[in-house]
């Protein structure tokens, strides 16, 4: 039990805020009004970075369109590291009241403030391997990435394909995606606008093509630890009348487009496909419409050939000026196309002397303003082409380095 002339000292030094209930509500409330504060400007600062830096690599990618209209390199440069810091301080206190009896009335006074401090690492995109990567023509399997996440094919072959090759009575003939060559163009436009009609009917199939292969060994060439292994990777069958073992190996194949369900081949015609399939390249993507399918009225067998990054800026920024593309109408045998899209451009752009209104995003470059067309009729598929060519960037750029390189820092 303490004294009671320590407990009256106690009593003495309580703070006055017990007799004003509204300044003590007020200072306990500090503390949680300060970690209101910091995950609200954290937040803030989080999707502010995150548009500044999905902005800047836009703003890149149509100033590097402009580059190419121009004949000039192409150049990009990253943002590899971000950190920002936060400092918050907060005050509290209390003065008398301008009216009322001195002392007795107290009014609190709240101070506050937020500092950033953030650091920036910009480092340039160069290099051997990254260029390598920018020339070097997309694989397969980044285009079944893309056409899996419901883009039009038309779309995507119209920016990623450089030509298509058709079999023409026992021949291949090519047709080149460029409109200075006004053949192979029209032929091109109207071959993967009659695959986008057999799209739109839900009713085209891509999928990589299960491969079956099989090898024969003599039974005495395979000892005990063999045959385990063999197990693992194999399907083994052992025939006693020839005394060998037939091994069944199934795997993942090329890529192949089609008017048909692939899985309802039978033995013969995926053995066929599977010995076309060993002339395909790892960067090319066959297609078969056969006429007992959707869109069977024009059936046709050949490959796509996929083209790199650096080609398909080169292409657009050639439709600015040298090589612009123009309309071409989809063939007799081709189904209807859903509200007829067919877009004479890949990807329309606006070029003028001022800033275009309305633009979603524009930048200048050669003393004039480039803008994605994104108003009228083509605004979607303006805006889709456009956001694809982001995500093909994306899948072409390295991973950043993060230290020991020559950075610009930008401190604030």
């Amino acid at each position: 039990m303490p004294s009671p002339a320590r407990t009256g000292r106690a009593l003495t030094a309580m703070p006055i805020l017990w007799r004003h209930p509204s300044r003590f509500l007020c200072v306990c409330l500090l503390p949680l009004l300060y970690g209101c504060v910091s995950p609200v400007a954290l937040h803030r600062a989080v999707s502010a970075y995150d548009d500044a830096i999905t902005s800047a690599v836009s703003r890149q990618l149509l100033t590097n369109i402009a580059r190419a209209h121009h004949h000039q390199p192409i150049h990009f440069t990253g943002v590899s590291n971000v950190a920002a810091t936060f400092d918050f301080r907060f005050s509290a206190g209390a003065t008398p009241a301008l009216g009322g009896l001195a002392g007795q009335v107290l009014m609190p006074i709240f101070g506050g403030s937020v500092a950033e401090n953030p650091t920036i690492s910009i480092v340039p995109i160069e290099g051997e391997e990254f260029t390598r990567r920018l020339l070097t023509p997309f694989q397969q399997g980044k285009l079944m990435l893309l056409l899996r996440q419901r883009f039009d094919i038309d779309l995507l072959l119209r920016l990623m394909a450089q030509e298509v090759l058709v079999q023409e009575l026992g021949s291949v003939a090519t047709y080149r995606n460029r409109p200075s060559d006004a053949v192979g163009y029209e032929m091109f436009r109207k071959v993967v606008l009659h695959l986008s009609a057999i799209q739109d009917q839900n009713r085209l199939y891509a999928e990589p093509l299960n491969l079956e292969h099989s090898w024969v060994l003599p039974a005495a060439s395979v000892s005990a630890e063999g045959f385990q292994a063999l197990e693992k990777e194999f399907s083994v069958r052992y025939d006693r009348q020839d005394d060998a073992f037939t091994l069944h190996r199934k795997r993942q194949g090329p890529i192949l487009i089609t008017n048909y369900d692939p899985g309802m081949l039978s033995g013969t015609e995926r053995a066929q496909l599977a010995e076309e399939a060993k002339g395909w390249d790892v960067h090319d993507v066959a297609f078969d419409i056969r006429p007992d399918g959707a869109g069977g009225e024009w059936p046709m067998r050949g490959v796509f050939r996929l083209r790199s990054f650096h080609a398909i800026i080169s292409f657009l920024g050639r439709s600015l000026g040298d090589e612009p593309e123009y309309a071409v109408g989809k063939d007799p045998r081709t189904p209807p196309v859903i509200d007829d899209e067919n877009p004479a451009a890949t990807m329309e752009f606006v070029v003028e002397d001022a800033v275009p209104p309305d633009a979603d995003l524009s930048i200048r470059s050669h003393g004039r303003y480039y803008a994605l067309h994104a108003r009228g009729a083509h605004a979607r598929w303006n805006r889709d082409a456009f956001q694809m060519l982001y995500l093909l960037f994306q899948m072409t750029v390295t991973d950043l380095p993060r230290t020991g390189v020559p950075s610009i820092t930008i401190a604030k």
